[in-house]
């Protein structure tokens, strides 16, 4: 008997979850129904991720756990895709062999075809994606791979060099999920910054933002995943031009340390960073950076360190993100000594949060008595729980909303903020 039934667990990044969606709209339209409980689907599909250890660590306990609905359900088939057995497949094959099938990236087809023993190919399936996340938000996946070569960084190797989406087919997706419903939309790719560098004839960032913004199709669309060595100051005005551009960056920095950043092949040129990061405050004063840190990679020593909490202490990003090092097999990085002990890592990691906990407590307090847009994501006792223009969904911080009257999941609402609990937002209708 054909498969009836099917449930996607999907770890990782947004851009999983694409692939993940992806995968979704293309089974469900070959008549299979999404089980949202895996434990009762007869196809489990774990979409994996492998950037670092521990997230290789989650992925590898997934499937374990997973397995176990077999010992109960014989005949339940457990398909393991992404980028843990996008990389490591024999070894997957051999200390795992009760799953039943192994794929990487990209494989939609075959894993369609594995399920449902079909020849079909699976041609445009992006614009038949079916939804994970909340059907009021959605991410718009524009590119695929990377051509940025940090040393630390195993992606290129999983991913691939970059494919920048063409712009038609990016609008064409992007009218399919205004036409479903979606209100914001979140531009993802590896690094948004280097769009269209790979096409002919070239275009860029500016280019796509400026027809996808003046459109008009969302009322909030948001960024993430920008180098800043790549950044363009001149996307700065469009923060200005629409409003629907919200005023948030994700701009990771890695680290300030001119010497680190070299080894990082992330250029060394701080200052010239710091600059363009000032100049983003200048022209959209309102802006909200997020960026991402790294500790403890080879060789960081206190001196770096220091400059590093220098660097955060002077930008005082809104939202930052750290991450102690992880030597990646097949990386520049993996070649130098991993000389940093495990736990001076986590010192150094927890100090960078704890001055991270009070930089975001001060953005948090500046807010109280402003009324502002809060995107209505739940309801749990008395109160609603939603996120501002500056929260990116699941990474950032929620708006506690007091309403006498019933609100409605995924819709905006003007809230006026009157106090904070820890980071996040407190307010009343």
């Amino acid at each position: 008997m054909k498969p009836k039934t099917f449930s996607i667990i999907s770890l990782g990044c947004p851009k999983n979850t694409v692939d993940s969606e992806v995968l979704k709209g293309y089974l469900t339209s070959y008549r299979m129904n999404f089980e949202p409980e895996p434990e009762h689907a007869d196809v489990i599909i774990i979409n994996t991720c492998g950037f670092i250890e521990s997230a290789r660590e989650e992925s590898v306990e997934t499937i374990l756990e997973t397995l176990e609905f077999k010992k109960t359900d014989p005949g339940k088939k457990i398909i393991v895709t992404g980028c843990l057995s996008q990389r490591y497949p024999e070894q997957l094959r051999i200390e795992i062999p009760e799953v039943d099938g192994i794929f990487g990236v990209d494989a939609t087809d075959s894993i369609v075809k594995s399920i449902l023993n079909t020849s079909e190919n699976c041609d445009d399936v992006e614009r038949i994606r079916s939804l994970l996340t909340p059907g009021y938000s959605a991410y718009l996946k524009i590119a695929e791979g990377c051509d940025n070569q940090c040393s630390f960084c195993s992606i290129p190797l999983i991913r691939g060099k970059q494919q920048s989406r063409s712009i038609d087919s990016l609008m064409e997706e992007a009218s399919y999920l205004k036409d479903k419903g979606v209100r914001e939309l979140i531009l993802i790719a590896q690094d948004l910054t280097r769009y269209g560098s790979d096409l002919g004839p070239k275009i860029d960032l500016y280019t796509l933002l400026d027809e996808l913004l003046s459109a008009k199709l969302f009322s909030w669309v948001r960024l993430l995943y920008t180098n800043p060595d790549f950044w363009n100051g001149s996307i700065n005005r469009l923060f200005r031009k629409y409003p629907e551009l919200c005023p948030y960056l994700d701009i990771p920095v890695q680290h300030a340390s001119p010497r680190i950043l070299k080894q990082m092949e992330r250029g060394d040129d701080i200052e010239r960073i710091k600059q363009k990061l000032l100049q983003l405050r200048k022209d959209v004063p309102e802006i909200a950076l997020r960026t991402s840190v790294m500790v403890g990679f080879p060789s960081e020593s206190p001196e770096d360190f220091h400059a590093l909490l220098d660097f955060i202490e002077e930008v005082r990003f809104e939202r930052l993100g750290v991450f102690t090092y992880s030597q990646e097999e097949g990386t520049q990085a993996a070649e130098l000594s991993d000389n940093v002990s495990p736990d001076e890592k986590e010192i150094r990691r927890d100090v960078v949060m704890q001055l991270q906990w009070t930089i975001a407590r001060e953005f948090a307090e500046s807010k109280i008595g402003q009324k502002i847009t809060v995107l209505v994501e739940s309801k749990a006792d008395d109160n609603y729980f939603g996120r501002s223009v500056w929260d990116a969904p699941e990474i950032d911080g929620l708006v506690r909303v007091h309403s006498e009257e019933a609100l409605e999941i995924g819709k905006f609402y003007k809230v006026k903020i009157d106090s904070v609990e820890g980071i996040d937002l407190v307010g009343k209708l």
